[in-house]
């Protein structure tokens, strides 16, 4: 049984959270253009541009977009722009005033990336006889696949934290030093440890498309 039905929340009360999550992103938008905060500007931009995604891949390219997974990669960028922006009044945003925010946006974000590599490794697995995943080695490779990705976010963090600090600016994604990251790549390994068990619950859909794009180009 999936999670939403036993929480019973119906694919209508999916969307309105998927929307009300945009509209807070617009409202991020404009408070971070408002303080004049390049931070909270680009992550809120980035956020909102990845919150379009989902219905341009369903509208333009008849990727079956399920409601939950919608909500599931809204969520996410949803939650690290509010921890970028943090609470009105405060000092600081929640990344920096709340211990485990980093680490929900990191398992969060991390299920995300595992839920691409799933269904990518799925849809080529059902495509070719060539290519055999069994459920053991899928469940390593997503492992593998999320660690890869939070090791080149990391690099990508310092590299961006190096760059502003060399011009005197303020960086658009901050490390807190060598336990930070590995408490984030610990994280990273839960949220696709939730996918590899989980995965085939919003997924199939998705997977089942790609299968389909794949056998479309095959020599006839």
């Amino acid at each position: 049984m999936r999670l939403r039905d036993r929480l019973r929340v119906g694919r209508r009360r999916q969307k309105q959270a998927a929307w009300a999550m945009e509209i807070g992103l617009v409202g991020i938008l404009s408070v971070g253009l408002y303080q004049g905060s390049t931070t909270v500007v680009v992550n809120a931009g980035v956020g909102l541009f990845v919150t379009q995604l989902p219905p341009v891949l369903e509208r333009d390219y008849d990727i079956p977009m399920d409601p939950a997974l919608t909500l599931w990669i809204t969520s996410a960028v949803f939650l690290h722009a509010f921890g970028v922006l943090g609470l009105p009044g405060s000092e600081t945003n929640l990344y920096g005033s709340v211990p485990w925010w980093d680490h929900l946006t990191h398992a969060l974000s991390a299920s995300v990336v595992a839920g691409v590599g799933y269904a990518t490794a799925r849809a080529f697995d059902a495509h070719t006889e060539d290519i055999v995943l069994p459920p053991r080695f899928t469940f390593v490779f997503i492992l593998l696949f999320v660690l890869a990705f939070g090791v080149f976010w990391e690099v990508i963090e310092f590299g961006l934290g190096e760059a502003a600090r060399a011009a005197g600016n303020r960086a658009l994604l901050t490390q807190y030093g060598l336990d930070d990251t590995m408490l984030d790549l610990v994280f990273d390994t839960i949220g696709a440890v939730i996918v590899a068990v989980w995965g085939t619950v919003h997924l199939t859909d998705v997977a089942g498309y790609i299968e389909q794009q794949l056998d479309a180009r095959k020599p006839g």
